[in-house]
């Protein structure tokens, strides 16, 4: 399948790289167009593909047309592209918040898929939760589904209010993370341990932990008891995590990113 990319951001990169490194495409089959010269040629020079300043001359070359610009860029381009999509090409969005009736008519076409990546997809860790219209074909989500994999997991959804659910989980999860990680190596480095493991400590335990729970049959809670002794440091942890409302301040995190997203989109 040829694809076009509409943008060559940080996110159509990381999903260029992971088309040709797991050889879904080559690099004869992709386009990108982007208003920067200088994001053109090193596009061109690391990956050979065909690059283009040119959105229109892009789409006219995909069999699937991947809208990777800027949310604040949405109303521009697909304006510059109404009407000039044939009905048999397949447009994905990875905008933030764009609706897919706003996508729809404002590029009067409606084979349309709308994807919720998260930043873990530039290194093949991602989650993409996707969605699409109905005019998309079977073997278009197929298409779609292999793009997406590329990058990591990912989950197909009916609904599309899922994808504001799920840009306050998966898509604004990865920064929480980064943030608790900031967090324990700033205590680590307060309690004395040397600046040169602290980082490896940290990482380590993060990963190691995430992978228990995805290898365990046990839920996270049963875990988390597993490991807390009563009495012990661990309790002592938690005690004071739940003195300061570690548990429903994450809640009240991912309402606030969920509002919004609704309010973006809206």
């Amino acid at each position: 399948m040829r694809i076009s990319f509409i943008g060559g951001g940080s996110m159509a990169e990381a999903m260029l790289s992971a088309l040709l490194d797991k050889a879904i495409n080559a690099p004869q089959d992709i386009t990108v167009s982007d208003i920067s010269e200088a994001r053109r040629q090193h596009l061109e020079q690391q990956y050979h593909v065909t690059v283009t300043g040119s959105n229109q001359q892009a789409a006219q070359a995909g069999e699937m047309v991947i809208l990777a610009v800027k949310p604040q860029n949405l109303v521009e381009v697909i304006t510059e592209l109404n009407g000039k999509l044939q009905p048999s090409q397949l447009v994905m969005s990875i905008i933030a918040g764009a609706r897919i009736n706003t996508l729809c008519l404002g590029l009067d076409h409606n084979r349309v898929v709308r994807v919720m990546p998260n930043t873990p997809a530039q290194i093949g860790e991602g989650m993409s939760v996707w969605t699409t219209t109905a005019e998309v074909t079977g073997e278009q989500k197929k298409g779609v589904s292999a793009v997406l994999g590329a990058m990591g997991a990912e989950i197909y959804v009916d609904d599309e209010p899922y994808l504001d659910m799920v840009t306050a989980i998966s898509g604004s999860g990865p920064a929480y993370v980064f943030l608790f990680v900031e967090s324990l190596v700033d205590a680590a480095l307060e309690i004395g341990l040397p600046p040169d493991i602290v980082d490896e400590l940290v990482l380590q335990t993060l990963l190691g932990s995430g992978r228990l729970v995805q290898k365990s049959d046990k839920s996270p809670a049963e875990l988390r008891r597993m490991v807390t002794s009563p009495g012990g440091t661990t309790a002592e942890a938690l005690k004071k995590l739940e003195e300061g409302g570690f548990h429903d301040l994450i809640k009240e995190a991912v309402i606030a990113a969920y509002n919004r997203a609704q309010q973006l989109g809206a």
